[in-house]
């Protein structure tokens, strides 16, 4: 009978045996197969039995439902393949039946946590976005250093001082 196995930490080895044709998942207590993790949406995607395939089906969650790192609306899941919802991932798999899972232990589960999504390299190579870039500015172009010129003007100056004294005091103490 096919299983999950869960694989991210804090839930690792975590089963659920696909055992009815409809196996809903989700942060909330009146799915299926709960998960009370904050980047799972409260009813996450669903797994159909349709005769040897299990069928994947997002439920408009939040962080999406992937498949060995593909995006997926829905999509047949594959003994041994990957499924991540939000930062949970799972593998399914075809074998002996599990124990009964584990009970979760009782979290906050009102809220589903948006996870921040990173760049995509097409993102890159279309440069700056819109919005808070200053296409006139020189970005990381040197800055005037005026201070600084001060500075070394007047150390010179000083170091002159210094030695024109010291040069007067060894003509005036050689007589």
């Amino acid at each position: 009978m096919a299983k999950l196995v869960v694989l991210s930490a804090g839930m690792t080895g975590r089963t659920h045996e696909l055992n009815v044709d409809k196996t809903t998942i989700g942060r909330v207590e009146d799915n299926t197969f709960q998960i009370s993790e904050p980047s799972v949406s409260s009813h996450h995607c669903e797994l159909l039995l349709r005769g040897a395939d299990v069928v994947v089906r997002d439920l408009q969650s939040t962080n999406g439902t992937f498949i060995n790192g593909e995006k997926v609306s829905e999509s047949v899941l594959k003994p041994g393949q990957i499924l991540r919802l939000g930062q949970i991932e799972m593998r399914l798999e075809d074998g002996t039946p599990a124990s009964p899972p584990a009970t979760p232990a009782k979290k906050q589960t009102e809220m589903t946590m948006a996870m921040q999504r990173g760049v995509s390299l097409n993102e890159l190579e279309q440069g700056p976005r819109a919005g808070g870039f200053d296409p006139t500015s020189k970005g990381f172009s040197k800055k005037s250093d005026k201070v600084n010129k001060i500075f070394v003007i007047l150390g010179i100056a000083f170091g002159l001082i210094i030695l024109c004294l010291l040069l007067y005091v060894y003509i005036t103490v050689k007589k």
